[in-house]
């Protein structure tokens, strides 16, 4: 049995969080440990967490590498070790189950997380473009990427919403809606020439 699987399977992020000293409020929000956080903006649920002012985001054993600054094989270990767990003997019936059943499971919370991931980093680049090409007086004409930031941004932060408060049902469509016709790896695709300063047009 593969230790991340049995960890990921046995372990959710909020109970870790909270045995790791991370003070969750009931409506899932904490105090970032990974910034100088003065209001909680830490909304931790039970597969992943997210920051909403520094970005940070991932699932169990990225918060315990991150918090404890250990490569993810070794903050598996640590996890199994800390809740008792021993992933070379046979699992309870219920997690056993839960993990026959993952291999789906598993396929959509990986392009889930490629497509928070793209429309995090495509927020972040529309909320540069916004301030850094806004016109400096009326009579300028628009520079076409401050006007695509006023008309996309909504959109990238809508979705984004979706992906992180919103139920299975709603994340699921959102995902299949964005991996239609490799939407979203061309949009990856595109941020990746961005950051070489290249802009190609998304079809």
């Amino acid at each position: 049995m593969k230790l991340f699987e049995v960890v990921k399977a046995s372990i959710n992020t909020r109970e870790a969080a909270q045995v790791y000293g991370i003070d969750v409020n009931h409506h899932g929000m904490a105090l970032c440990p990974f910034h100088n956080d003065r209001h909680p903006s830490l909304y931790v649920l039970d597969d992943h967490y997210h920051c909403f002012a520094c970005g940070e985001h991932g699932d169990v054993i990225d918060l315990t590498a991150k918090l404890f600054d250990l490569r993810l094989y070794d903050a598996a270990r640590k996890l199994a070790s800390d809740f008792h767990l021993a992933p070379d003997k046979p699992l309870p019936e219920a997690i056993r189950r839960k993990m026959q059943h993952k291999t789906k499971a598993q396929q959509l919370r990986e392009n889930e997380r490629l497509c928070f991931s793209v429309l995090n980093e495509y927020r972040r680049l529309l909320l540069d473009w916004e301030k850094r090409y806004a016109p400096q007086a009326p009579e300028d004409v628009p520079d076409k990427r401050f006007v695509e930031a006023c008309h996309r941004l909504p959109w990238a932060e809508y979705q984004l919403d979706i992906l992180l408060q919103g139920d299975s049902y709603e994340r699921g469509e959102t995902v299949s809606e964005l991996t239609t016709d490799g939407y979203i790896r061309k949009l990856q695709a595109r941020l990746r020439k961005e950051r070489y300063h290249e802009q190609p047009c998304l079809d």
